[in-house]
């Protein structure tokens, strides 16, 4: 039986766009504003996907890059 994957504490600081979503795998979302950081939990190996929402009036997201679990600073 494989052994589960180890559980992360992670964080990450948006100092590029005005808002920031981090997009997980299961589908939830965190979002951070420009000048703020924010601590979570991932799994290790977990992809997530970076999403620049440029105009806070439209809903449009721009992909601007994934990372993996393990590519974030630890909190």
């Amino acid at each position: 039986m494989p052994t589960p994957p180890q559980k992360l504490r992670k964080q990450y600081v948006n100092a590029e766009y005005p808002k920031l979503v981090l997009k997980f795998e299961d589908g939830h979302e965190i979002r951070i504003m420009k000048g703020t950081g924010k601590t979570f939990d991932c799994w290790a190996g977990e992809t997530i996907k970076l999403l620049a929402i440029i105009d806070p009036e439209e809903r449009e997201r721009n992909l601007v890059g994934t990372k993996k679990a393990d590519d974030f600073d630890d909190a």
